[in-house]
């Protein structure tokens, strides 16, 4: 598989799971945030389990690892201070977070 397929499957992906956390979020904050502000603060998420070692973290006895979702909320609030992307509430963007859990969950359960 070339390189651009790769692009292709991953742009394909973040629009899965896009709109799955779109479906997510609780009515108040469907129309809250861009389709450009959801992909932001995917590629964020990724940095941040890449560079806080998450991906290398042995599993426990269920297969599962640990994550600290206040965690990761902190850090795509911070990153999107720093990238001058704007403010964000911690507790808005934790939904968004969750909604990534729980589509990587569903792909798990198929």
């Amino acid at each position: 598989m070339g390189l651009e397929d790769e692009f292709l499957l991953e742009d394909a992906d973040d629009e899965k799971t896009i709109e799955y956390i779109k479906n997510y979020l609780p009515q108040e904050l469907k129309d809250k945030f861009s389709d450009d502000e959801l992909c932001y603060f995917l590629d964020v998420m990724d940095e941040y389990y890449v560079e806080s070692g998450i991906l290398d973290a042995d599993p426990d006895a269920d297969g599962y690892v640990e994550i600290d979702l206040d965690k990761v909320v902190d850090y795509i609030v911070k990153e999107a201070r720093k990238d001058k992307m704007g403010e964000y509430d911690p507790e808005e963007i934790l939904f968004v977070v969750q909604g990534e859990m729980e589509y990587g969950d569903s792909l798990a359960e198929e």
